[in-house]
């Protein structure tokens, strides 16, 4: 082996960040539902001891998680005072679940797919999948705090619009199905803002379709949205105005199939809203930080979700416009076009 020394520490040092980030992902996690960020945003500058009686919690255990945050970057640390807060960006990003910056909820997600480790890997020796009803419920918490941010920032006020004639068939009262709508962050917030518009929320999944009703009727909006168990193969109803599918659509074993019974299903003039990964054309023109997130998924929950229905389909999350336009061509659509998109997503209108 004639190893390039400076390649070799190149790859080291990337790899010492890798678990460095890795191992801090689990303390994000901790921080998020103990509610520790938000407390610090609440009541800081604090001690570690001030921040510990405040919540009740273990004073070494909030000390050391203090310590590893500050170190991380994920908050901040006056030495003259020992204490610790929250920056305004830090706050949106960690505390603040109001703004579409908030992230913290997405290390659910990451936590969910260790927890699932053996689970996956049993998957590659079978061959046969993992369904998403199969993982561990972090998966299902994680979606919904990762992916309602952008909802809140983009759903109605860029992906909507972006659609020709929608919005004004939405504020008139549309019929609409969100398919694949997992906890409803999308549904409600569809049903909050056209209280006119008939909307309803499917998945195969009940335990999110119950968690769903939950969410509609803390929100307020239950006499105007309902959620019911379905797959995109066989949810019931017809001349739908709108039919959305957030990130879900690559999941499926047989999307040609889903394809075509949600065409079946749109009204002449219906639009089907699909919005996808932010991929490109090529594995190679794909490497950056957002696909390497994207690339991670597909291999421990979107592809195996995929081998677990029937259909002959696992594309995994990367899916090119190209391709998409293909498979929705075979499904018998004859309009498809990107109509916005955001650093994280695709927006396509899909049209008969």
């Amino acid at each position: 082996m004639a190893i390039d020394e400076d390649k070799l520490n190149q790859l080291i040092g990337q790899f010492v960040t890798d678990f460095g980030a890795s191992m801090h992902g689990a303390t994000v996690v901790m921080g998020d539902k103990l509610g520790l960020y938000k407390a610090l945003a609440d009541r800081g500058p604090v001690t570690g001891a001030d921040l510990a009686e405040q919540t009740g919690y273990d004073v070494r255990l909030v000390e050391e998680w203090l310590n590893a945050q500050f170190v991380s970057g994920y908050c901040e640390y006056d030495p003259s005072t020992a204490t610790f807060h929250l920056t305004d960006e830090q706050a949106a990003v960690l505390a603040d679940e109001s703004t579409p910056a908030f992230l913290a909820g997405a290390m659910t997600i990451a936590a969910s797919v260790y927890k699932d480790e053996e689970s996956i890997r049993n998957a590659f020796v079978t061959g046969k999948g993992l369904g998403w009803h199969e993982h561990t419920h972090d998966l299902f918490h994680g979606t919904e705090r990762l992916f309602k941010p952008g909802y809140l920032g983009n759903l109605v006020s860029s992906w909507i619009p972006a659609l020709d004639g929608v919005e004004a068939k939405l504020e008139a009262g549309a019929k609409v199905a969100d398919i694949g709508c997992g906890h409803g962050s999308s549904t409600i917030l569809l049903a909050q803002q056209y209280p006119n518009a008939e909307i309803v929320g499917f998945d195969y999944h009940e335990a999110s379709i119950e968690t769903a009703r939950k969410r509609a009727a803390e929100a307020g909006v239950s006499d105007r949205v309902r959620f019911e168990v379905g797959s995109a193969q066989d949810f019931p109803g017809a001349q739908y105005d709108l039919v959305c599918i957030f990130d879900a659509l690559h999941d499926m074993g047989d999307p040609v199939g889903a394809a075509r019974h949600i065409r079946d299903s749109l009204a002449e003039d219906g639009t089907w809203l699909l919005v996808e990964p932010m991929a490109v054309e090529g594995l190679e023109h794909n490497v950056n930080p957002v696909s390497r997130i994207f690339y991670a998924g597909a291999v421990g929950i979107c592809t195996p979700a995929a081998e677990a229905q029937a259909g002959g389909f696992a594309l995994g999350n990367q899916v090119s416009d190209n391709q998409w336009q293909a498979l929705l061509g075979d499904a018998g659509y004859t309009r498809f076009r990107r109509a916005t998109e955001t650093p994280f997503n695709r927006v396509f209108e899909v049209r008969k």
